[in-house]
This record gives structure tokens, C-alpha cells and sequence, in this order.
């Protein structure tokens, strides 16, 4: 299956345009990774304890979207976007979106 941010394929035709799939993740972050993500914040540095639940959510949300194109009779998906938002009363879980157009090519 062949994701692309673009609108087209290089070097192959769309031959037919399908739909609009998505693939959709909502992940809740735990107490520890909120209180090590905390002391980052204090202390400068990098969250590793938030960029791995934010690269774990867009994997599987592009998975979702690719299941979803493969279901439907595509073989690649043109124009992907990926969209991030904090939910929750204290914002501790994220959501993480990825939408495209599901097409043929040839």
C-alpha cells in the first residue's frame, strides 16, 4: 500500500479515486509518564515518555487508515494528513488522526 502526503503517485496514473479513509487513535497517558513528563517540563529537555505514545498513536492510526483503503479496493492513499489533539478534563489522552483519499493506480 503506498502512503503519500502528496496528491498524486509519481510515475503512476490514479485510475480511480475510492474515498476518503481515516484512521482514528485515542491513547490516555498514564499517571508515571504525566509525572516523568512533568519533571521534563521543569528540567528542559525532551519527553521521551510523550513522543513514544504520540509515534505508538500515529503508527497505528496510518495502520487504521491502510486497513481501512485495503478494505474498500485501493492500493494507495493520496493526500495523507495528520492531526494531534489533547482530550480529557487534565488532557491526558491524545488523539491522533490520519485521513487521506483512498485511490487505484496503475
Amino acid at each position: 500500500m503506498i502512503v503519500t502526503t502528496t496528491p498524486n503517485v509519481d510515475g503512476k496514473n490514479i485510475i480511480e479515486y475510492k474515498d476518503i479513509v481515516f484512521g482514528e487513535v485515542i491513547l490516555g497517558v498514564d499517571f508515571i509518564k504525566d509525572f516523568a513528563a512533568g519533571l521534563s517540563n521543569f528540567f528542559g529537555g525532551r519527553s521521551k515518555s510523550y513522543e513514544g505514545e504520540l509515534i505508538e498513536a500515529r503508527e497505528t492510526a496510518i495502520i487504521e487508515m491502510k486497513e481501512r483503503a485495503e478494505k474498500i479496493g485501493a492500493n494507495a492513499v493520496v493526500g495523507v494528513d495528520i492531526d494531534y489533539e489533547v482530550l480529557g478534563q487534565g488532557g491526558n489522552m491524545i488523539m491522533v488522526t490520519a485521513s487521506g483519499t483512498a485511490v487505484v493506480v496503475e
